[in-house]
């Protein structure tokens, strides 16, 4: 055994040659730091030399140092231990060499578990970096030597290590081969995470294959520590996106690359499909600023969706016009042949021979790759000199029209404009409309600016050239558009109208700058969609309009109000482009006016639409409609019927349905309107992020479900159901606000008893009721299995009563006491306490330590489905009040929910 080790000293031999303190306690030595003497440097660990004195003498051993730390270690004296540790290090002659000499003797300190070598080890770092000592000059032999040994060490640490040693031995200075050699030797051992940690800390990612570090952390999901390892590294970033941005290419398999690294255990390819794996390479190509020519792939894909979309809204919809149609598609395909053929796939499966050769003339499509009954059909109009689109039907009976003149719709490009129109754009006491347009985007994070600003007073409308009127940032032009408009907005004597107002000022501060707090300068705004949310949930039914596909938004309050939908088939069009088309001025004037007329209709007949007599009081821009704010509902709103909803009913009242029995699919844009569902006590099965909307249909028709959609698939999913067995849901609307208009609208009978029967998380109705006690004993058991050196939770089993700590009442009287069975422990598995006979395991982390001292809680439930664990609390009053107007019969008079209030 070498002798310096600790296990080798006597504690009691007291010998002077092994490093023991030798003052006289009565001889008063100044030497050995005597308390009494009045130094003032006793007990700082930053006193250097004068402290070690006190009880160490130079070139004071390593190890007897390690002896001396080990009692305070043990007991855990942490402050007592730093200030004997850093008086020790500053009697050791050579702390490097000594700690090295520590480091090579143990074996202990090599794991994760704490140790106190590895305490010595960080702590040395601190000292050093406090104070330096004097030490072998950088380049010298005897540095080197040090480094050469520390390198040995460094290969044998723990993660946790490599930091100090490299911090102490200034081993980013040293000879990188053995670095590298280690590095690559950890990769070649399947130990790809400890690699590219070691690799970081060394900076040695430049002399390192980044996809060959990467990729195996890749198909393990570790994407955070990929971008920590190329961070600061520009040409890694370049090539890390080109690796991801490669295994999005058409047709590419990623288990063929997931072969190569049989080391990998836990792959986690789900995380690597096309969809989820674009959203990473966008993510990272916004965060590292770079070209979207390094990710092709990934852009071929946004474009190949954005086709996608756009000829469903033109050859489905039919709600594009051709004109804005072809603009986007050109733009989209460009020379790409892939994205060319996708293109006419896209047209042979959403068009007819004549359409699809009207498209292909218009985009100019090469007549090689035409089907034969499409290039005839082209030629046919060549010679016709069909080179425009077919005149459309007129629309004009069937849409909202523009109810002025067109010399009274003004284009302003310029300061003059702006001087000539001021006076009657800030005439003080007026209503105006408000709106922006802006070309829309098909590609994740590209955030396009506003081009045009409508503003509407009556009789006129005025189109603000927002690239000409913002640009220079400094030019007259900026700043007298800038002071206009704000004056406009912070006048609370102006009536502002909007519909989504928040967002479109939003967007008008990120387009101009100098505008950027003009959402806080705002006064006298009012928001017609809060205005519109009142009227959907008091149930105003819209006019019809034959051969129109169902309005939405604005166009659905317009008809709503005045009878008529807005014609949005210039709304997608290109907004940058000038001189703007005919057809999108008159729609930019009609999208704004429209605003002044539903507000007038408002105005004038406020209780044929269930409003206030005073629309000043509807919500402002930018504030939620909450419970509470900015007033309580009248009498005519808390008791109206559902939405109009576009769904095939009969005509006769549906029969009511108990809301344990109603049973429905949601999309995976309804999460929320799924948990306020299962509230009531509702059946509901939720799509996952990655399912096809028609897994929708195959559960409704299997399982006899209605499903509940808020996307484009509405039509396809309600022809493969049947009427009345799928209903659109507004977006718009919170989620108990959808819940409310559902329920209503099959007539779902939701009983006080229904409250919280299903679990929220996974939809199970089967619950266990858990004692205190039993719960305070399984979350002691699991942070033991968890920790090993936690002591559990060291509470009484007796639970103190407080004064008024009874079981919480619901309104209207209703106590909640669910008959539900008890939970023994009998029903856990004997090999995992906290797992339940059917392999459920509780989800004891969800609850606070705080809960389990909670005077006056008696017990707790947990789900048998998923293990999520609930207790009494004020979730329940809350959602009981939430449901208020939809529960039926009087509060008490069914039988106990048998389940809980969700955390």
């Amino acid at each position: 055994m070498d002798p310096r080790h600790p296990a080798a000293v006597d504690p009691a031999a007291g010998d002077p040659a092994d490093g023991e303190p030798t003052s006289d306690p009565a001889g008063g030595d100044p030497t050995v730091g005597d308390p009494a003497g009045g130094d003032p440097t006793a007990g700082d660990p930053a006193a250097g030399d004068s402290a070690g004195d006190e009880c160490y003498s130079v070139g004071q051993d390593m190890f007897v140092l390690l002896q001396t730390l080990q009692m305070l270690w043990s007991n855990r004296e942490l402050q007592q231990l730093k200030e004997e540790a850093w008086r020790g290090f500053a009697a050791l002659d050579d702390p490097r060499a000594r700690l090295l000499d520590l480091l090579d003797s143990g074996r202990g300190w090599r794991w994760k578990g704490p140790s106190l070598e590895a305490w010595v080890t960080c702590e040395l770092q601190r000292w050093l970096q406090a104070q330096p000592p004097p030490g072998p000059s950088q380049g010298s032999l005897e540095l080197k030597q040090l480094q050469a040994r520390a390198v040995r060490v460094l290969t044998e640490s723990p993660p946790s290590l490599v930091e100090p040693l490299v911090s102490i031995f200034q081993l980013q200075d040293t000879d990188r081969s053995p670095l590298l050699a280690h590095v690559n030797r950890l990769h070649q051992e399947g130990k790809f995470k400890e690699a590219v940690t070691l690799g970081t800390k060394l900076r040695l990612q430049p002399e390192l294959d980044v996809e060959k570090m990467s990729t195996p952390l890749l198909l393990q999901d570790k994407v955070n520590l990929v971008e920590r390892y190329v961070d600061g590294f520009p040409g890694l970033q370049r090539r890390l996106l080109a690796l991801m941005d490669s295994w999005c290419q058409p047709g590419f398999d990623i288990r063929v690359v997931a072969r190569q690294y049989p080391q990998v255990t836990s792959l986690r390819l789900e995380k690597l499909s096309p969809r989820v794996l674009a959203r990473q390479v966008l993510r990272l190509r916004e965060r590292y600023r770079l070209d979207p020519a390094s990710c092709p792939n990934v852009v071929g894909r946004q474009h190949l969706a954005a086709l996608r979309y756009l000829c469903y809204k033109r050859l489905v919809e039919g709600s594009m016009s051709q004109e804005s149609w072809a603009d986007h598609v050109r733009g989209l395909v460009g020379p790409s042949e892939w994205l060319q053929e996708q293109l006419l796939r896209l047209l042979a499966s959403h068009s007819n021979v004549a359409t699809f050769a009207r498209c292909a003339l218009d985009l100019s499509l090469p007549e090689e790759r035409l089907p034969a009954t499409v290039a005839a059909e082209l030629s046919r109009l060549r010679l016709q000199e069909r080179m425009a689109e077919v005149p459309l039907e007129d629309t004009k009976d069937r849409y909202y029209q523009l109810p002025i003149a067109r010399e009274n719709v003004h284009f302003l490009a310029s300061w003059a404009d702006l001087a000539r129109h001021q006076e009657e754009l800030l005439q003080p006491g007026q209503v105006v409309g408000v709106d922006l347009e802006w070309r829309p985007s098909f590609s994740a994070g590209d955030r396009p600016q506003a081009s045009l600003m409508q503003v509407a007073v009556e009789g006129r409308v005025f189109l603000l050239d927002l690239p000409a009127l913002s640009q220079p940032a400094d030019g007259q032009a900026a700043q007298a558009f800038s002071r206009l408009v704000s004056q406009l907005l912070s006048d609370p004597s102006i009536t502002k109208l909007g519909y989504g107002m928040a967002g479109d000022l939003k967007s008008l501060g990120a387009s101009c700058p100098a505008l950027a707090h003009v959402q806080k300068q705002l006064q006298g705004g009012l928001d017609l969609l809060q205005v519109h949310r009142q009227i959907r949930v008091a149930n105003v039914p819209a006019p019809g309009v034959e051969g129109a596909r169902e309005p939405r938004g604005l166009s659905l309050l317009v008809q709503q109000v005045l009878g008529k939908p807005l014609d949005k088939t210039q709304q997608l069009s290109n907004w940058d482009r000038r001189p703007l088309a005919e057809g999108q001025l008159l729609y930019a004037a009609a999208d704004v006016y429209c605003l002044l007329e539903v507000y007038w209709a408002l105005c004038r007949e406020p209780a044929r639409f269930r409003l206030s007599q005073d629309l000043a009081r509807s919500p402002r821009p930018g504030h939620s409609q909450r419970s509470g704010a900015p007033g309580p509902p009248s009498p005519q709103e808390a008791s109206a019927p559902a939405p109009q909803v576009p769904v095939a009913t009969g005509g006769d009242a549906a029969p009511a349905v108990a809301a344990r029995a109603f049973r429905v699919v949601c999309d995976n844009m309804l999460q929320g309107l799924a948990r306020s569902l299962r509230c009531v006590g509702a059946d509901v099965i939720v799509l996952g992020s990655g399912e096809d909307h028609r897994r929708a249909a195959e559960v409704a028709r299997q399982e006899g479900r209605i499903i509940l959609t808020s996307g484009l698939p509405y039509h396809k999913l309600r022809a493969q159901v049947g009427a009345g067995r799928c209903l659109w849901v507004d977006c718009s609307l919170k989620a108990p606000q959808q819940a409310k208009a559902v329920l209503r609208h099959f007539n779902v009978r939701v009983t006080h008893a229904d409250i919280f029967s299903r679990c929220q998380a996974c939809n199970c109705d089967q619950y266990l009721k858990v004692s205190k006690d039993l719960m305070r004993q399984l979350v002691r058991l699991s942070s033991r299995q968890e920790d090993p050196s936690s002591t559990g939770d060291e509470t009484q089993s007796e639970d103190p009563q407080e004064p008024g700590s009874a079981p919480e009442v619901m309104p209207g009287g209703y106590t909640y006491d669910p008959p539900c069975r008890w939970l023994e422990m009998a029903d856990l598995q004997a090999s995992v306490p906290a797992t339940l006979g059917n392999g459920t395991r509780l989800q004891l982390a969800g609850v606070p330590a705080g809960v389990l001292r909670r005077p006056g809680l008696k017990h707790f439930f947990c789900c048998e489905g998923c293990g999520k664990v609930f207790w009494e609390g004020s979730h329940l009053g809350r959602v009981t009040s939430q449901f208020h107007e939809v529960l039926d019969g009087a509060p008490g008079s069914h039988e106990p929910s048998p389940a809980p209030t969700p955390s």
